[in-house]
């Protein structure tokens, strides 16, 4: 047997060790050899040290938070498992008040979108007369637009030509004003489609970080996209005293201030609001408009809750139907417009559904951000269907019409009364605030904390909201959002509660709010 030395890495640093193909050749010496290599390497396995740790994590991840899913939501998960293992509580159940997740709130799926997401994926059914034949006509208009007619198939990464197209139709109808359906990209839910533009703003200007303006409060979605994306915050404040209106002077004010220390780029703008429930009138969009266009800023409008209105005098006015009723030089201003599948009567949260208009970009830009969309391939296609199906419901005179619209209204006139129904409850308990809610989901009291909260709060180094929180959740099960994880003006406290439980059991959480309000005074004057 030949025992010449095979060359191996070692040999480059002047030290020959056995290889295991030398090994293989002299068995008898590599045994040994290999037992202290694996004697080595089981020592060493024993105190491996983790490549990524908390040391050298992106720190914008750790500095990013999501409110809607923090600690509260965490310690109510927990809270579930405990009553499932019959551990006592002066509760039954854990009443998740802290996000906008229609169905788990007990709300029923619209009848006609969830006929035509059976038809589409799995299309022997349209071979069964139970199904409408309106139903089985958007099945099969879907369908054409898959490859290999599956939904199972990639689609272009702006989505489906097709319901491109039925949501330019929609916008059209909605406005009054042409859509063109290659402004169009589907998405799965308004966040991604958010978070796809806000990364477009990820660059220095003249050696400053880039700034984008956002409401305080503000749906948290904002916050931690700019902290993940390290782009500064400027917030803006709305005025509660006035229903959580927004005026110009603050908004310079914000701008002043923020132009010390960054490049501002972008306004966002949430119309309903989440979580504070207001809506624009069409002179304060006006106003914005005018704002932007005067400090060259690029308006991301998150009109997701645009179904969602209860205020008999308010109206949904879109930000590009005013910008282009306002006429030059306001109608060319770039503007990306936001909608979901997630909210209004539909409340399809997890099939993932949504779409932004992007209006007047550069279109050497514009081509960038169709490449970077492309990189994640596509939205699901069962997202993309739901939401062909809220553009192009059925129509008068289709089979499925009378049911569709009955579901629809049924659905937000049960919103419109329990909307009512929290703000009345709210203000008549001692120590809250509560203005109406005109739409969207939710509402935002403010509450008074007795200075002993305030301090029991700090012993426990919590936000005095963060602390009452977490004693209503462990007090009545009930799981609410604080408003520090909203943003808030300083020394006030807040917090946000869905709309959403169904109506008797909607009553039942606002009698244990009373009642636990009640106590927490006593427990704290």
């Amino acid at each position: 047997m030949s025992t010449s030395r095979i060359l191996s890495p070692f040999h480059i640093y002047g030290k020959f060790q056995p290889t295991a193909s030398l090994c293989r050749q002299k068995s008898a010496v590599c045994v040994g050899s290999r037992t202290v290599l694996e004697k080595h390497n089981l020592r060493r396995m024993a105190t491996y040290q983790p490549t990524l740790n908390i040391d050298n994590l992106n720190p914008c991840i750790k500095v990013m938070e999501y409110a809607v899913r923090g600690p509260l939501v965490t310690r109510a998960g927990e809270i579930e498992k405990e009553l499932e293992k019959g551990v006592k509580k002066p509760f039954k159940e854990v009443i998740k008040a802290n996000i906008g997740d229609c169905h788990a709130m007990g709300q029923v799926p619209i009848t006609f979108i969830r006929q035509v997401l059976a038809l589409v994926a799995y299309p022997k059914l349209l071979d069964d007369p139970k199904f409408p034949e309106d139903a089985k006509q958007r099945a099969k208009t879907i369908l054409q637009g898959c490859r290999g007619s599956s939904v199972g198939s990639y689609t272009d990464s702006p989505g489906i030509e097709i319901i491109r197209k039925h949501v330019a139709q929609y916008i059209e109808d909605r406005d009054g004003i042409p859509a063109d359906w290659q402004n169009i990209v589907v998405s799965g839910g308004a966040s991604d489609a958010i978070k796809n533009v806000l990364k477009l703003f990820i660059n220095n200007i003249n050696g400053k970080s880039p700034g984008v303006m956002i409401p305080i409060p503000q749906y948290p979605l904002y916050s931690a996209t700019l902290a993940e994306f390290k782009i500064e915050q400027i917030g803006y404040y709305l005025d509660e005293s006035k229903n959580w209106g927004l005026t110009v002077e603050e908004l310079e004010r914000s701008i002043k201030e923020a132009r010390k220390y960054c490049a501002p780029r972008a306004i966002v703008i949430i119309n309903p609001g989440n979580p504070t429930g207001q809506v624009l009138t069409k002179e304060n969009i006006q106003e914005i408009i005018k704002f932007a266009y005067k400090e060259q800023l690029f308006i991301l409008a998150d009109e997701v809750y645009q179904h969602n209105i209860y205020d008999p005098n308010s109206k949904f006015h879109s930000f590009k139907k005013v910008m282009f009723e306002m006429g030059e030089p306001y109608k060319d201003m770039e503007l990306a417009s936001f909608m979901s599948c997630s909210k209004g009567y539909m409340g399809e949260c997890g099939l993932r559904g949504g779409y932004a208009e992007v209006l007047n970009m550069d279109p050497h830009v514009k081509t960038q951000y169709l490449k970077a969309i492309s990189a994640m391939l596509c939205s699901t296609t069962l997202g993309q269907s739901t939401l062909d199906v809220i553009m192009n419901p059925p129509k008068k005179g289709e089979p499925s019409y009378e049911l569709f619209m009955k579901e629809k209204n049924d659905v937000l006139e049960s919103l419109k009364l329990r909307a009512k129904m929290v703000a009345e409850t709210f203000n008549s308990i001692e120590g809250y605030s509560c203005n109406p809610v005109q739409g969207a989901m939710y509402a935002f009291p403010q509450i008074r904390l007795p200075p002993k909260a305030i301090e029991a709060a700090k012993r426990k180094s919590l936000a005095p909201d963060s602390f009452y929180a977490f004693e209503l959740l462990e007090s009545t099960g009930i799981c609410i959002v604080p408003g520090s994880g909203f943003g808030q003006k300083p020394g006030t406290h807040h917090f946000r509660t869905t709309i959403l439980p169904q109506q008797d059991k909607l009553k039942t959480m606002l009698n244990k709010f009373a009642e636990f309000h009640s106590e927490f005074l006593k427990k704290y004057s």
